[in-house]
């Protein structure tokens, strides 16, 4: 049986780090970047969807947006309400009811 003292149990982590050839450190490595990369993915959809557009405090006033487009031509609008800002926005995408 293994000595149960703290710097016996030190040890041995020691030693099996150091067969892991670094291993260790490169999954935390992966982790670190991985939630990275998430939260770049996360402010780029913040920013495509919310603040790269004009907010509209009432779906009114997005309305009133949306006539003003379709009277300068623009069609194919529709209002969307933004679950970042809880305002309104104008998007092309066509939405679709699943």
């Amino acid at each position: 049986m293994a000595s149960r003292k703290p710097s016996a149990r030190a040890k041995r982590q020691a030693a099996f780090r150091s067969e892991l050839f670094g291993a260790d450190d490169a999954f935390g490595r992966e982790a670190r970047r991985m939630d990275e990369l998430d939260r770049q993915r996360e402010r780029a959809r913040v920013e495509r969807s919310c603040t790269s557009k004009r907010r509209y405090a009432t779906y009114a006033d997005a309305q009133d947006a949306l006539a003003a487009c379709a009277e300068h031509g623009r069609r194919g609008l529709s209002i969307y309400k933004c679950p970042h800002c809880n305002g309104w926005h104008l998007t092309s995408h066509p939405w679709t009811d699943r």
